[in-house]
């Protein structure tokens, strides 16, 4: 994915998309989270979160849609990361998606057709479906590192289940991958 003369990654795009519930069935609600750290504590406790309803300090992470249902034709969330104006401050970034848990416990067994994929302007990077999991209720999906020598970023997928709910997850993911 890399060589001497790679630019390394600058705006990957992040898109989860699921089929809605069947009628009378709870709807299910996933949600792309993602966790940014600094050089000083590059496993440790997140310098902050992006997800529904937030957005990165800089303006560098940004939810640009968010589902409650998986209703509607492609992607039904798309989160940017734009790596390449990220301080030089965070030197890694770990992508997850959390299943609300507003109507009962669900499962990623219990959601249709879920599936992500991480691009790159055209070029697709990773393609993930929950198939492996169906019993976890979040899941780490990759990380983002910054190479030190040449400040670029690199992808390493990374594909984890948790079962545990959106805010224990977001401080399980960073130590997990």
């Amino acid at each position: 994915m890399s060589s001497s003369f790679s630019k390394g990654l600058t705006k990957v795009e992040a898109g989860l998309k699921w089929d809605p519930a069947p009628a009378g069935r709870p709807q299910h609600d996933l949600d792309l989270v993602t966790a940014v750290y600094d050089a000083s504590d590059p496993q440790g406790k997140p310098a902050y979160l992006v997800h529904f309803g937030s957005r990165s300090p800089d303006g560098t992470i940004t939810l640009n849609r968010d589902s409650k249902t998986g209703q509607g034709f492609g992607y039904d969330e798309v989160m940017v990361l734009e790596l390449d104006r990220l301080s030089e401050t965070y030197v890694r970034v770990v992508l997850g998606v959390a299943i609300q848990q507003t109507q009962g416990d669900l499962t990623f067994g219990e959601t249709l057709n879920a599936a992500v994929r991480l691009r790159e302007g055209h070029t697709d990077l990773a393609h993930f479906d929950f198939a492996a999991i169906p019993r976890c209720t979040s899941a780490v999906l990759a990380e983002f590192t910054r190479d030190g020598g040449n400040h670029t970023w690199q992808l390493r997928p990374s594909f984890k289940g948790f079962d545990l709910d959106p805010a224990a997850f977001a401080l399980a993911m960073g130590a997990a991958v």
